[in-house]
């Protein structure tokens, strides 16, 4: 991880879980962390007690593109460019097919599929204007997004993460139509213990866990930070991380 320590990496949905911890993680590694969410408040709290590195909180709603737009023209402006991208940010509406509403099925494209792959390609974007090759871009994806769970709640997220899945996949053939040397990987998750499940019941969060056995959210941490540290020989496309 020394290689990045003074560089700067975009996470979103970095107020909370997942997001939060790996900031805490980038940051005792000297970098530079933008922290992008809809709300900032425990970013912001987070930012005045930094020991190393620097953490900067960038309010953002991710399914308005001007606001995507806007937080990479400030990073831009304020510290030149992006050299690491975690693309953490997404959420379910928790309802089943046959219940769920157009505007929520909109709502989850938005957030899991268009705004990841809208801050993707900006992030890239500014790594190569500034002509930086060793950049990362890591997607958090989920095992759902590679076989659908038999849990009516999840099945348009999971169509959601199918698409993260195959973005990923696109985005890593393209850099290397461009020969690029920008790295593009994902981590896929099971069950992790955030406020991700909060609007599931007791009884529904037991069945979940009969199926995949809850994860600490450093777990997830370890595969994002084992990423960036692969030496650049090492390409490493797909991490799956499950209880077990």
């Amino acid at each position: 991880m020394e290689k990045w320590s003074g560089r700067v990496a975009v996470v979103t949905g970095a107020n909370s879980g997942i997001g939060a911890l790996l900031s805490q993680k980038l940051l005792e590694n000297g970098m530079i962390v933008i922290g992008v969410d809809r709300e900032i408040a425990n970013i912001e709290k987070a930012s005045k007690e930094v020991k190393k590195g620097k953490l900067v909180a960038m309010k953002c709603d991710l399914t308005k593109d001007e606001e995507v737009i806007a937080v990479f023209d400030q990073i831009k402006k304020e510290y030149n460019g992006v050299d690491v991208c975690i693309n953490n940010a997404g959420f379910t509406n928790n309802k089943p097919l046959l219940s769920g509403q157009p505007s929520e099925w909109r709502e989850m494209l938005d957030v899991n599929v268009v705004a990841l792959c809208l801050v993707a390609k900006l992030a890239v974007l500014s790594m190569r204007e500034r002509k930086v090759d060793d950049g990362h871009i890591v997607n958090i994806c989920s095992m759902a997004g590679h076989f659908v769970l038999p849990l009516s709640e999840f099945h348009f997220y999971t169509s959601t993460k199918f698409a993260v899945k195959a973005l990923t996949e696109g985005l890593r053939q393209e850099l290397e139509e461009l020969n690029s040397k920008i790295r593009v990987s994902e981590v896929c998750p099971g069950i992790v213990k955030t406020n991700f499940y909060s609007r599931f019941s007791d009884e529904r969060m037991k069945e979940l866990h009969k199926l995949l056995p809850p994860m600490e959210p450093e777990n997830i941490v370890d595969a994002i930070i084992y990423l960036l540290s692969a030496p650049p020989s090492v390409e490493v496309r797909d991490i799956i991380v499950s209880g077990k």
